[in-house]
């Protein structure tokens, strides 16, 4: 062998092939797309907040009573609850997208009828007018990501952002809340104006519209179901006055029945508002189900909480805001995480420990004592319930909308919110009553401020456990693993 035969090698080691232009052009067109999607949810969490923290300074701004300032919450919820499952239908009907702008400008308007305000009225009206459109908004933005994105892993990442959104939105309308009320009450409701506007010539641009499909809107079941809505809602909101008043009887009664009827009406309708054969699926009737207990769980003990850090701890509506960054940091980094531990582990296992982690923090809050402070007492409890939310929320998610017909994604995704909407009602309504009732029976036998409030917080979040209970147990027996699950 001579030198010749020993030649290095100075060939140059082929390339990786270049991306293709046409799929990171996609890829970026459907980030954006999420990006557009989920920042009205964010609104909608938000707004669910900001205005509460800023209440005190619009009582005395518009000098209203307490009972018209009640009006301020109520009127929203009302109208939110109220016309989800109408919104949901409408998005499949006229389009998903045009629903979404739709939506997104009358809040644009209502919000600035809010700032604007120079009396009570207006601003309650103007409350009203908010909650119909995000009525219409929301369902046609969780709709579209089921159209958007194929099932699967990119749609399983797709609801972990949604979900992730969503619970940072609670506690970053706290936040946004304490700051923007130091300057003017009124900034709560100019902030939607900028960022309405930008998402709706974003979704203009970057969502395609859906199909639409042909039908008629079932103009009874639409007024039924909207007077069932808020009449439960209506009644679950008043059951602070009393579990037997009046106002929370009726209306919840008068609501009831009105669904019952609903329900009959959709039997028999040709277009329902609300097909039944969304609820005729055992797993996804199960998963519905377990939205209502586990949203009564994490928004009795979320409000419970806000109560306590302020009223019990001290903290004022910033630091109290503030407080809640260790859940909505741990929520953040588990829907991130979330997608690969649903290909591991499958979907049932994930919402099991999901709803095992709330069902832990419930159970943590009944150990609340007069000595309990933030690091012994609630930051445990705040990232139990931060992991917990983002496993059960996404898995939930993917349950409801897996495996629907493109006509009926509206109206499930219409649905899904307004169970969300009447287990938080249920949750506050129930817990807040006991609430008050344990901490104000713990104050005549003597006992101080402080200790009376640890006491309420520790006797309420019993019906949270309750709830979480239930909802294990749907969890375990009612809901299936898919047959294909995610990869």
């Amino acid at each position: 062998m001579t030198s010749r035969d020993i030649q290095p090698d100075n060939r140059i080691p082929a390339a990786d092939p270049p991306p293709d232009p046409a799929t990171s052009t996609r890829n970026r067109r459907l980030s954006i797309a999420l990006g557009v999607i989920v920042t009205c949810q964010l609104m909608v969490a938000v707004d669910s907040n900001v205005v509460n923290i800023a209440l005190p300074e619009i009582q005395s701004g518009l000098r209203m009573s307490a009972q018209s300032l009640a009006w301020v919450f109520s009127a929203y919820s009302l109208a939110y609850g109220g016309l989800l499952l109408l919104g949901g239908r409408a998005s499949d009907i006229l389009g998903r997208r045009r629903m979404f702008s739709w939506g997104l400008g009358l809040l644009v308007v209502a919000s600035i009828l809010g700032g604007i305000a120079p009396n009570g009225g207006l601003l309650i009206a103007a409350r009203a007018l908010q909650g119909v459109g995000f009525a219409f908004a929301g369902p046609a933005a969780l709709s579209m990501i089921a159209a958007t994105f194929a099932e699967g892993p990119q749609r399983t990442r797709a609801l972990g952002v949604f979900s992730m959104v969503t619970g940072l939105g609670i506690t970053l309308g706290l936040i946004v809340g304490g700051v923007l009320t130091s300057f003017s009450w009124r900034l709560v409701f100019f902030i939607n104006v900028p960022i309405g506007l930008v998402t709706i010539l974003l979704a203009r641009r970057y969502l395609d519209e859906t199909e639409r499909h042909r039908g008629t809107f079932d103009l009874l079941g639409a007024i039924v179901s909207t007077l069932g809505m808020v009449g439960i809602v209506y009644g679950l909101t008043n059951i602070t006055n009393g579990w037997t008043a009046p106002g929370t009887v009726i209306p919840f009664v008068v609501g009831v029945v009105l669904v019952a009827g609903f329900i009959f009406i959709e039997r028999h309708a040709e277009q329902p508002i609300m097909p039944l054969r969304l609820l005729g699926n055992r797993i996804r009737g199960g998963a519905y189900l377990t939205f209502v207990l586990l949203m009564a769980t994490m928004a009795g003990t979320y409000i419970l909480l806000s109560l306590y850090i302020q009223d019990a701890l001290g903290f004022g509506p910033l630091v109290a805001g503030l407080a809640f960054l260790p859940m909505a940091v741990v929520q953040f980094a588990v829907a991130k995480w979330a997608p690969k531990i649903i290909a591991r582990f499958g979907r049932k296992r994930v919402l099991v420990t999901g709803v095992v982690l709330m069902l832990a923090e419930a159970v943590w809050l009944t150990t609340t004592t007069g000595s309990s402070n933030y690091f012994t007492g609630v930051l445990a409890p705040f990232i139990l319930l931060g992991a917990g939310l983002s496993l059960a929320f996404v898995t939930l998610n993917m349950t409801v909308l897996g495996g629907l017909e493109p006509r009926d994604m509206g109206a499930a995704s219409g649905l899904l919110q307004a169970t969300q909407q009447i287990g938080l009602s249920l949750g506050v309504g129930i817990l807040t009553t006991i609430y008050q009732s344990a901490r104000i029976a713990h104050e005549h036998t003597g006992a101080t401020t402080h200790d009376a409030l640890a006491h309420g917080l520790s006797t309420a979040v019993i019906a949270a456990v309750a709830f979480a209970a239930a909802a294990l147990l749907i969890s375990l027996f009612v809901i299936k693993e898919p047959k294909q699950p995610a990869a």
